[in-house]
């Protein structure tokens, strides 16, 4: 054979198995193309069956505190424009309507369109209640700014200061009212939140807000359930009282009849609210056992030392000289467990944010601290007070929030929120349909 037929045989051999080797490729990308689209295209909507969830708005207490946490919260702070009786009691009715709605879920009505649509549209022509809650609280400028109602102020709500290692920025602090927004998903909160803005622009503006997230976690094989991580890695809420206790919340949350509290504020309780930073590159950059140490908990399981759950109670009479428990740790600090510390106990419904990087490179990354109790100074502020100076302050820093009071909730269609207080007032009010 000659060396020219010897080279064209070996060409097209070789054009026959390149041919071969792409028809495969082609095949076996045609197949992953396919297996890779059969749940659909990428830019369909999540599929969810949680999204007519719907939480009740009457009741003798707002929604949004003993309900059980969803995984998208929000707090937005407002300074309110309404001054006399007749405004607050507008902005009163009309929050109460409006939040009413977003609640139930529903369509919006059509309007001409030569107007503005009733609604924004982010969540469709119908509006679903997705688990929303939304609590309405009232910060001690709501009461100091208005002559009337001042006398009505609740007996320990007080401006927010600073505690020794607060760094807090004027700008996400305080607030005349405050909105905890909490559902299923982010977009509803906006929704809600851009409903209230358009449906309120007289009555008051948006100075600051933050919005956080808690991941979802199923239920374990048993049933149970395990407490969310924060973004220090360990799990947030070990400890907190049993919501679904009626009676402990009668006396953890809600303010009481009788005592030196105003009569209106019965059902009520007080909301503190803390934007606190974390050092996550400084945090993770820390010896496990340190990190362990500075909390008092076991990172992978929660439990507390020498337990082996995370819902174990530590002893620590048996403990006296923090041999087991350091006596510096976060949980020791926080509450004692003492007969007396049952005073400060406080239900805490946290959320995890980020807000992108800093100036310098760092994540901005932290907790959206929120917490309700029927004493602010027996419970929020003992309990911090009791930590300043805990190790955990290296890694931690509070830029902001505030203290609110939460009124009690509208028991029906004819009430609203804010009701007992502009009677309170001798405001005189006709119990029509918000």
């Amino acid at each position: 054979m000659s060396d020219n037929k010897l080279i064209t045989n070996r060409r097209n051999m070789l054009l026959g198995v390149g041919a071969a080797a792409g028809s495969a490729l082609a095949s076996g990308l045609t197949t992953a193309r396919a297996a890779e689209n059969q749940g659909g295209q990428v830019t369909d909507a999540p599929v969810s069956d949680k999204m007519q969830e719907r939480q009740p708005f009457y009741g003798p207490h707002q929604a949004g505190i003993v309900t059980p946490r969803p995984a998208a919260g929000m707090i937005a702070s407002f300074h309110v424009l309404a001054n006399t009786p007749d405004d607050v009691e507008r902005l009163f009715r009309t929050l109460s309507n409006r939040i009413a709605f977003l609640m139930a879920g529903g369509t919006p009505p059509a309007l001409d369109d030569k107007l503005p649509p009733s609604d924004s549209g982010l969540l469709g022509p119908v509006v679903p209640p997705d688990n929303l809650t939304m609590t309405v609280s009232l910060g001690a400028s709501f009461f100091d700014q208005r002559d009337w109602l001042a006398p009505y102020k609740p007996a320990r709500l007080s401006r927010m200061k600073a505690f020794p290692n607060d760094a807090l920025d004027a700008d996400l602090c305080h607030g005349d009212l405050g909105l905890q927004i909490s559902s299923n998903t982010p977009d509803t909160n906006i929704h809600a939140l851009r409903d209230i803005l358009k449906n309120l622009p007289d009555l008051m503006v948006l100075r600051w807000k933050q919005e956080g997230s808690v991941p979802v976690l199923p239920p374990k094989p048993d049933g149970s359930h395990e407490s969310a991580r924060n973004f220090l890695g360990f799990r947030d809420g070990s400890a907190n009282p049993d919501a679904t206790d009626a009676a402990l919340m009668d006396k953890i949350v809600w303010v009481p009849e009788g005592g030196d509290e105003p009569a209106w504020t019965h059902g009520g309780t007080y909301q503190a609210v803390r934007i606190i930073r974390n050092f996550v590159e400084r945090w993770d950059r820390t010896p496990l056992g340190e990190q362990e140490r500075i909390i008092g908990r076991k990172k992978p399981t929660g439990a507390p030392f020498g337990g082996s759950s995370e819902h174990d109670v530590p002893d620590y009479t048996k403990d006296p000289e923090g041999t087991v428990t350091p006596l510096d740790a976060h949980i020791r600090m926080a509450n004692t467990r003492t007969l007396a510390s049952n005073a400060n106990l406080i239900l805490r419904r946290p959320f995890n944010y980020s807000n992108g990087v800093s100036k310098s490179g760092q994540l901005e990354q932290g907790l959206l601290f929120i917490c309700y109790q029927a004493d602010l100074e027996k419970g929020f502020i003992t309990v911090q007070n009791q930590l300043n100076g805990e190790p955990l302050e290296e890694y931690i820093k509070p830029i902001g929030g505030g203290f609110f009071f939460t009124p009690p909730g509208p028991l029906d269609e004819t009430d609203f929120v804010g009701r007992t207080l502009l009677e309170a007032t001798g405001h005189a009010m006709t119990r029509t349909k918000s």
